[in-house]
């Protein structure tokens, strides 16, 4: 399937989060869903906006989502430019660059979490993004440059917490659409399935 044909029908869709049709690219950690989303993105013209941005660290994992509504969905769905401030890892605060959100006609939301339950009334397009585990652990060690003994630990823990979640919210079964992530198909095409 190409990137181009996936946005179409995406902007054919009707908008559900106030007047913006929201795309979430959801699946675990290391899966591909910031490349799938920033290459559907780039075919939109659209924004991304990343989960991992809001989180509080790593006990934060799945109850950022508050942080998120006020700061982001909920001025977007009142037409407001969202603007916030990224957590930065390295310094354990939300101190990084600002960040904005305008309206637009579609808006991307990337992360573990972002097509869950409460926000699929709003969603015009479900993205669930699959890779193996040992490919997404390699992923996440290339990314986060951190084989530590402590690292492993964190990602381990992350890991379980995220298969609880897929689990009880059955993200995978609600998803539009299933995307293979370990696939490389090209920067035009990708490998996925719809529901």
């Amino acid at each position: 399937m190409r990137y181009a044909e996936l946005a179409a029908h995406l902007l054919d869709q009707p908008p559900r989060l106030g007047r913006i049709r929201l795309a979430a690219v959801d699946g675990p950690s290391g899966a591909g869903k910031t490349v799938f989303a920033g290459r559907l993105a780039a075919e939109l013209g659209a924004p991304v906006v990343h989960t991992d941005d809001l989180l509080d660290g790593w006990d934060d994992q799945f109850s950022f989502w508050t942080r998120l509504e006020e700061l982001v969905l909920g001025p977007l769905r009142r037409g407001e430019t969202a603007v916030y401030r990224g957590y930065r890892w390295d310094t354990g605060a939300f101190d990084g660059p600002e960040l904005t959100v305008a309206p637009a006609p579609a808006v991307l939301l990337e992360g573990v979490s972002a097509a869950r339950r409460s926000i699929r009334p709003e969603l015009s397009l479900s993205v669930f993004v699959l890779a193996p585990p040992d490919l997404r652990f390699r992923r996440a060690v290339e990314r986060d440059g951190d084989d530590s003994v402590a690292f492993r630990a964190y990602l381990e823990r992350w890991r379980a917490a995220e298969d609880r979640h897929f689990a009880e919210d059955r993200t995978a079964a609600a998803a539009d659409l299933i995307v293979d992530g370990a696939a490389a198909v090209g920067d035009d095409r990708f490998r996925g399935r719809g529901r």
